[in-house]
């Protein structure tokens, strides 16, 4: 396991000790997850899983994301009993179409060009899971819509060749380069990025 505690010594995590702020394993290899928990200052570690994250046969975006936080939270709780394993998944939804992460550079083209001048859904679920006698399992996704300027085929070419679309769902980070295409946001910005940290904060209060 690869101890990602933070933040240090005057953090907001250690000035306000908030109850629903314990510890978390973050079932997660995501750096962006990473340091959204950082940045607000909610102390976690890192245990990385792996779940097949093929969606089911007619299965709807919100059942995919929830399905999939649920499985990596459960599977990191069972290797730590008493501990409350978060899981989260994103995925990006078009036309009622789930779109991954892209698997080469012509795919991650033609994801942008769906994009391009239009609004999407971006879903993240969000599992809060222990195991043991204490068990618990809290399992909720939020919803942001987005909506891509028109990209030019050669601004398309240029955002894939920068590499950057290469692991993001939908192929684009909101926060990196294709910021310069977004033109509006409905919703929680941060669920865009991969982690809608109220949500996570609602969830762990329902604990205490």
């Amino acid at each position: 396991m690869e101890n990602e505690r933070e933040p240090q010594a005057g953090s907001a995590a250690q000035g306000l000790k908030l109850a629903h702020m314990n510890p978390l394993v973050l079932a997660s290899a995501s750096p962006r997850r990473a340091e959204i928990l950082r940045s607000v200052g909610w102390p976690f570690e890192t245990l990385v899983v792996e779940i097949d994250e093929t969606p089911r046969a007619g299965e709807e975006a919100r059942a995919y994301v929830e399905r999939l936080a649920r499985e990596k939270a459960e599977a990191a709780a069972r290797r730590v009993p008493g501990r409350v394993a978060l899981g989260a998944d994103t995925t990006v939804c078009v036309d009622g179409e789930i779109f991954g992460k892209p698997v080469d550079k012509s795919e991650a083209q033609i994801m942008l060009r769906r994009l391009s001048g239009k609004w999407h859904e971006v879903l993240t679920g969000v599992a809060l899971v222990r195991a043991g006698e204490d068990a618990l399992c809290l399992v909720a996704h939020e919803i942001t819509r987005v909506r891509f300027a028109s990209m030019s085929a050669k601004e398309i070419e240029w955002y894939v060749a920068t590499g950057e679309p290469m692991d993001k769902a939908g192929a684009y980070a909101i926060q990196g380069r294709a910021a310069l295409f977004i033109e509006k946001i409905e919703g929680d910005y941060w669920n865009v990025v991969g982690l809608p940290v109220q949500l996570v904060y609602r969830l762990a209060r329902d604990i205490s």
